[in-house]
């Protein structure tokens, strides 16, 4: 019976594509064998449970994890299908749905639509389903916003006000290196080579890679860790007698308030790295550089945060072109 089902397949391979041929194996199996062990049924929260295993196996940070997690649970409490039979109606729905109810933006939901994408494609490798439904959802067209950046007089407006050597020391790192908020209250002293004006940073999924800072920024540090009288190893401690780890929290709560007292429009941690990519592309760095130094793994992720100065362009084009 096999070398017959074998033959069948053979026969058939050069007339369907590879969706076809397996459910033609699959429909043959069970009509044409003679002992078919019944399939295990699997329900829908066993399947999330297997999909956040596997991405955690692959390097996805715990906050990713969790992102996915509640994505999915919520796809899942509103469509009550089997993973195996949902619809890509039933989910274009479920996405009309939560835009309409929830008011959210178009963003929001374009990256609802990427998480579970992510599920099914991931569902479909693995063989649990034939086709994933999303593969005819596309994605949502979103307005591109082009976001502030510091300027110059706002950086030395920063640094002035500054009246701890601590909040120098960062403001200047984030600027020159434009490393996330995250990777660097994570940074010990021991990460920082002075000598050479770089530190090893862990990026999402614990990628390491080397950034570098300027003049300035290691002038700063060492004023900062030479005016330090605590054994912790962090390169960034709380300005308290306990001399703690400096959370993520402390952070964008100190740049708010510098922003706030000089009347600076929304200054967070995440705007020195887009003012540092801008930067960067703006005199002339490589974006594939760029892309290297913010740790981005698709460079259109690294072209979001770097807006080329149209004045730059105009004269490029004179230039090259004109």
């Amino acid at each position: 019976m096999e070398e017959k089902l074998v033959n069948i397949l053979n026969e058939m391979a050069e007339y369907l594509n590879v969706s076809q041929m397996k459910k033609l194996q699959e429909v043959l199996l069970n009509h044409l064998s003679e002992e078919t062990p019944q399939k295990k049924i699997i329900e829908n929260s066993e399947y999330l449970k297997l999909f956040l295993d596997a991405k955690r196996i692959e390097g996805c940070s715990e906050r990713t994890l969790q992102y996915y997690s509640a994505t999915i649970e919520h796809l899942l409490s509103k469509v009550h299908t089997p993973i195996r039979k949902i619809t890509t109606d039933e989910i274009r729905a479920y996405l009309v749905d939560y835009q309409q109810i929830g008011g959210c933006s178009k963003v929001t939901v374009d990256n609802i639509r990427r998480n579970i994408s992510s599920f099914f494609s991931w569902l479909e490798e693995e063989d649990y389903i034939l086709k994933s439904p999303m593969r005819r959802i596309h994605k949502i067209k979103t307005k591109t916003v082009v976001k502030e950046v510091i300027t110059d007089e706002s950086m030395e407006k920063l640094r002035d006000a500054c009246e701890e050597l601590r909040d120098l020391a960062i403001i200047d790192l984030l600027y020159s290196t434009g490393i996330r908020v995250g990777e660097l209250v994570r940074l010990d002293i021991s990460d920082v080579n002075m000598e050479q004006r770089e530190c090893v940073v862990f990026g999402k999924g614990d990628k390491e890679r080397r950034v570098y800072f300027d003049a300035k920024a290691k002038i700063h540090l060492m004023e900062y860790l030479a005016s330090r009288n605590d054994s912790n190893p962090a390169l960034f401690v709380s300005l308290n007698g306990e001399h703690k780890r400096l959370q993520i929290s402390g952070v964008e709560i100190r740049l708010r308030m510098l922003g706030r007292k000089l009347s600076l429009n929304r200054i967070h941690p995440h705007k020195f790295r887009r003012t540092m990519a801008t930067r960067a592309i703006d005199k002339g760095m490589p974006v594939e550089q760029v892309q290297k130094i913010l740790g981005h793994s698709q460079i259109d992720t690294t072209m979001q945060y770097a807006i080329v100065n149209q004045s730059n362009v105009k004269s490029s084009h004179q230039r090259f072109i004109a």
